[in-house]
């Protein structure tokens, strides 16, 4: 497939400026720029579904620029119903060292740039600001935007000044990377479209220039209704907890998230989140409506994620575990001393020698 077919397959095609997506296909430059705040210190599987349509661009020749929002991060992006609580500077600090390596895994490419906005806007005046970003932009322009008019409409909690500048700041990412980089196109999520066609209007403006947004709708939980992100309570963290990820999610955790996905779900979650090719995606959908039972879609769509996000090798253990836990039909003398003790790095244990009277009181399964 071409670009712009691979994108609408996967479902990777919400608003965008560019008016014939088969331009994408020949596009002169074929540069762009996708950007995360370091509001946390990972990222979740609704910024991996963007990772994704990024990863898809780079499959198709793309040079990519990721962008961690050191500076962006400082301030927050707006919210629909209230202001973020601001994070000190040592842990945006952080932050960003930990995401950018969730990005680089997910994003493999041997010329991926990675860069970070508060390293110009760390020396910018703010006059200077004022007068080349701000004196282009209308009051009016910046009222329009829907969460401005959500936060400060009737019932609405407010705005600060500085959440209400995020989208002049972010703008002025795309003008830098345009300016300095010949980048002429960022993707996004939908809910960023109107932050990021700031970038557009600053190009246009100061420089004469052309550029484009792409977005890729919001993944929604099946479940629950909600889109996949850590504000929405439901976040599913590309971050491990089985490596001092606190109370993030385990592999163990993420790999049964993918494989309780119902039925009707699963095709589209193959296509947004798994390297398999269409062919592969429609043999395993085939075999799916003829058995869904045996779930074979769903095991295939865990296997596939978890190995983007957390390698190969885990994904096989987990995989060898859960059969393991719920096949009935498994012979545990299949598996190795060394496999078992693999498994061991996944779930809780209780020390050789205990008791199982001892083990189930102490860990709570008896009284």
């Amino acid at each position: 497939m071409k670009l712009s077919e691979e994108l609408k397959y996967r479902g990777f095609v919400a608003e965008t400026t560019v008016e014939n997506p088969a331009d994408l296909d020949t596009r002169e430059s074929k540069k762009f720029y996708w950007g995360a705040d370091p509001s946390a210190d990972s990222l979740t599987i609704g910024n991996l579904a963007a990772l994704m349509m990024c990863a898809c661009f780079v499959r198709h020749g793309y040079e990519p620029y990721l962008l961690v929002g050191g500076a962006t991060g400082q301030i927050g992006d707006p919210k629909e119903n209230g202001e973020r609580d601001l994070k000190s500077l040592d842990e945006v600090e952080h932050n960003k060292k930990c995401i950018r390596g969730q990005i680089e895994r997910v994003v493999q490419a041997d010329n991926l740039t990675m860069v970070d906005n508060y390293d110009w806007f760390r020396e910018m005046k703010y006059l200077d600001f004022l007068r080349e970003v701000g004196k282009a932009f209308s009051m009016t322009q910046l009222l329009d935007r829907q969460f401005v008019q959500n936060r400060i409409g009737e019932g609405g909690s407010g705005i600060s000044y500085a959440e209400f500048s995020y989208t002049l700041i972010q703008g002025y990412d795309f003008l830098h990377l345009y300016r300095e980089h010949g980048v002429s196109l960022q993707l996004c999520g939908a809910d960023q479209y109107g932050n990021c066609t700031s970038g557009i209007h600053l190009i246009r403006r100061l420089e004469g220039g052309e550029a484009d947004v792409w977005s890729t709708p919001l993944v929604i939980d099946p479940v629950t209704g909600r889109k996949f992100g850590k504000s929405e309570g439901n976040a599913i963290w590309l971050a491990s907890a089985d490596n001092g990820g606190g109370n993030y999610t385990s592999v163990f955790d993420f790999y049964q998230f993918w494989l309780n996905q119902p039925d009707e779900a699963v095709e589209s979650l193959l296509k947004i989140y798994t390297l398999y090719d269409r062919e592969t995606i429609e043999d395993l959908m085939r075999q799916h409506v003829a058995a869904p039972e045996k779930r074979i879609a769903q095991r295939a769509l865990a296997r596939g994620v978890t190995e983007v996000v957390h390698g190969t090798e885990n994904a096989e253990a987990i995989e060898n575990l859960t059969k393991m836990l719920f096949d009935k039909d498994t012979d545990f003398g299949e598996f190795s001393e060394d496999e078992i003790l693999e498994f061991a790095k996944y779930l809780p244990t209780v020390k050789r020698g205990v008791k199982l009277m001892n083990a189930l009181v102490g860990n709570g399964l008896a009284e």
